[in-house]
């Protein structure tokens, strides 16, 4: 058995041309493009990829983009500051910290100073309860990004068994959430589950995001199962290049599964995908604008 390989890279494409149209309706009827305002605090790398990204993003599907770069010598004082002029901004629907911030900002105060209907990201302890109940909120972009693949493939997913790898509030305790809420019975493990390899094999969807690079071997999958690998981790090796690897090995995966994730271009331009689609969401709602409920 060779697994099909799940095109996040089509998937995001098809999602941000359905937001893309909808921005348009919402544009035409209220005057104005939904605003996303994205805050970058110093100089790290891999988060100003990710910026540029998700501008890139934004602009194309026609909304507006406030970009705000601060120094890394930024007070805590002063990015609190900067977050209550965008909760307070009419043009902005959704705000984006990213993440790391420097060890003088606690990420905890920043996260709870973003208003819950402008949380863009889902990381409000408010939208955490709101999900944890099945109230309309906002959902962690990678999670649900990940469910909107899941559904792709499989339809509905009532009755499976499915196991989460992972107990990050940003990834695995939102992604068990919403499987339950589609009607899997979900089992999340982490470090100190026992006999981790004959948890998963009982799975019939394996959801991989515990950031340590191939974990998930092959043998440890159930024959057909769907596998979604949500770790990107950068790995030297011998020859000197950095490898991009997942949490599951691809290799031996691919032989066993029914349908697999590649990384990249699996969950990695979902994830941005969904982020688009949750700042038109949070302009429709705060404008009182009807929008498709498939989105």
């Amino acid at each position: 058995m060779t697994a099909k390989l799940i095109d996040g890279k089509a998937a995001a494409l098809a999602l941000r041309q359905q937001v893309g149209a909808e921005v348009q309706r919402f544009r035409a009827a209220k005057g104005r493009a939904p605003g996303l305002a994205v805050v970058l605090v110093g100089e790290h790398p891999p988060s100003a990829a990710y910026v540029r990204s998700k501008v890139k993003a934004t602009l194309e599907a026609g909304m507006e983009s406030f970009e705000h770069r601060l120094p890394a010598s930024v007070t805590q004082d002063e990015l609190v500051g900067l977050i209550e002029q965008l909760n307070a901004d009419p043009t902005v629907d959704g705000i984006l910290v990213q993440m790391p911030l420097p060890p003088q900002v606690d990420e905890r105060v920043i996260i709870t100073r973003i208003s819950p209907d402008k949380d863009v990201d889902g990381f409000h302890p408010v939208n955490a309860g709101r999900l944890s109940i099945g109230l309309p909120g906002f959902v962690p972009c990678t999670p649900l990004g990940c469910l909107m693949l899941l559904q792709q493939e499989l339809g509905d997913l009532s009755g499976r068994d499915a196991i989460v790898v992972g107990r990050s509030n940003i990834v695995g305790k939102p992604m068990a959430l919403l499987l339950l809420q589609a009607g899997c019975t979900v089992t999340v493990a982490h470090s100190r589950t026992r006999d981790l390899p004959a948890a998963v094999r009982r799975a019939d969807i394996v959801v991989a995001a515990v950031g340590r690079p191939e974990l998930i071997r092959g043998d440890w999958i159930k024959p057909g199962a769907t596998v979604i690998d949500v770790g990107q981790e950068r790995v030297d090796q011998p020859d000197g290049t950095r490898k991009l690897l997942g949490d599951v090995a691809f290799d031996e995966a691919i032989q066993v599964a029914g349908a697999l994730t590649p990384v990249p271009g699996g969950v990695g331009p979902m994830t941005i995908a969904c982020l688009i689609r949750n700042t038109f969401v949070s302009a429709a709602r705060r404008e009182g604008f009807a929008y498709k409920e498939s989105l």
